[in-house]
């Protein structure tokens, strides 16, 4: 298809990818790969879909494309997302951030407003959790862990993109290192927790392209990163200290023994905005 204008950039689109995605997929995708090519020109896309694109912008629109009908999350075809209103950086060595996880961070910032004690992300991935808290709670410090090399070399990028103060450590949370932050207020992690089992249940767009290690744990443990989690806590979190877990849907029950058997009070479950138990929350007694 001859790509001329933005009128045209959405017909190709919506031929293209019709097969593989709903309307409403293909128009949102349409809408990001749109101000994404047009971020700095400072045209109105909507209310101008006759202006003209260059023969770059046209040529990428149809390696967009090409990648999208490979299965490709748009994500990692573009190499960013929002988060939180922070610009991340993402590639197929860092998971990509769920609207999910903005929730968890927003409860963070509103119970903790005006927090200026350590806050530590373990698994930090992306360093998205930890970025949107640095720039939220502008008071605090913000340290984020990591197993991947990888990863944290995409936090750090990101960290400079977002002009967020965070520090970031290589470090494993089921064999943690004995440098991690004494005195810390709240510890925050996105861990793996989708059982091997659940598989099945997941697209191609997941398996095929994003890190396996961040997303899967055994069926015979599924709770092991929280268990490490909460025993880091049990080392470096300060009397009265909060943790906070976005958790499996079908594992609400078991995460909510595991911190009352871990000493921890105010233990709240919350469900995400699909009503799905998703948001763990509890503080330290003593």
């Amino acid at each position: 298809m001859n790509i001329q204008t933005i009128k045209d950039i959405r017909s190709c689109l919506s031929l293209e990818l019709e097969e593989l995605y709903a309307p409403p997929e293909i128009a949102a995708m349409t809408a990001i790969i749109i101000q994404q090519l047009f971020r700095d020109s400072g045209i109105n896309i909507y209310a101008f879909p006759e202006t003209h694109v260059t023969v770059r912008q046209a040529a990428r629109v149809k390696e967009i494309c090409r990648e999208l009908r490979l299965g490709k999350p748009l994500q990692y075809v573009l190499g960013e997302t929002n988060f939180y209103n922070c610009s991340i950086r993402v590639n197929e060595s860092v998971l990509i951030p769920r609207p999910e996880t903005e929730e968890l961070v927003d409860l963070i910032i509103k119970e903790n407003r005006g927090y200026r004690g350590y806050i530590l992300d373990l698994g930090t991935g992306s360093g998205a959790i930890a970025i949107a808290l640095a720039v939220n709670l502008p008071g605090s410090r913000v340290t984020g862990t990591d197993i991947s090399e990888e990863a944290l070399a995409v936090a750090r990028r990101n960290a400079v993109l977002n002009k967020a103060e965070v520090s970031f450590l290589l470090d494993d949370m089921l064999y943690p290192s004995s440098g991690l932050l004494k005195d810390t207020g709240i510890i925050v992690s996105n861990p793996p927790y989708v059982r091997q089992s659940e598989k099945t249940t997941m697209g191609r767009n997941v398996l095929d392209f994003e890190p396996h290690r961040a997303l899967f744990v055994p069926d015979s443990d599924p709770l092991i990163f929280y268990s490490a989690a909460l025993k880091i806590a049990g080392q470096v979190l300060l009397p009265g200290g909060r943790v906070y877990f976005e958790i499996n849907e079908a594992l609400g029950r078991e995460m909510l023994n595991l911190l009352t058997k871990a000493g921890f009070t105010d233990i709240g479950l919350r469900q995400d905005l699909n009503g799905k138990d998703r948001i763990i929350k509890g503080t330290k007694n003593g």
